[in-house]
């Protein structure tokens, strides 16, 4: 299963209680599907006490069974705390977008979005050397040289 049909079949899990395990996410989740994999991130930092982050995913075999766990779990309680259940965001490419290390006009995605035609190029040159201008600056203004209202 590719990467991008994986996140369409796995859903995220947030304000788990503390002592929630895999294994009790798994169960929980059992009854919308086959599951695939569960995975409770641990806390980043090496001396916390905490057992996990506070989310959590769950990966579906198949990407339909993710609807129904979003509808059923959602605000439901686990543990003594309420859980938030919904589709699940592919993590943000550290080397795309605002904030990466690599200029933003030096990237594929903005490339593409952004790319100028040939014709959008030479128009702009046009309009830069003056090529569509009319000679005459005060051409079309004929008959504006009377300031106020017009006579009755």
């Amino acid at each position: 299963m590719s990467d991008q049909a994986r996140w369409k079949a796995t859903v995220y899990v947030g304000g788990l209680a503390p002592m929630v395990t895999a294994a009790n996410l798994e169960a929980v989740f059992l009854p919308f599907g086959e599951i695939a994999d569960v995975s409770i991130p641990k806390p980043e930092g090496p001396n916390s006490t905490e057992l996990h982050r506070g989310f959590g995913y769950v990966e579906f075999e198949d990407p339909e069974d993710t609807k129904d766990a979003i509808d059923n779990m959602d605000q439901s309680e686990v543990f003594g705390r309420v859980i938030k259940v919904s589709a699940a965001k592919p993590p943000k490419n550290v080397n795309e977008g605002l904030g990466s290390k690599t200029a933003l006009w030096e990237q594929e995605g903005w490339l593409a979005e952004n790319a100028v035609s040939e014709e959008d190029k030479l128009a702009t040159e046009r309009a830069q050397t003056g090529a569509n201008r009319p000679d005459d600056p005060m051409q079309g203004l004929e008959g504006l040289d009377v300031a106020g209202p017009k006579p009755a």
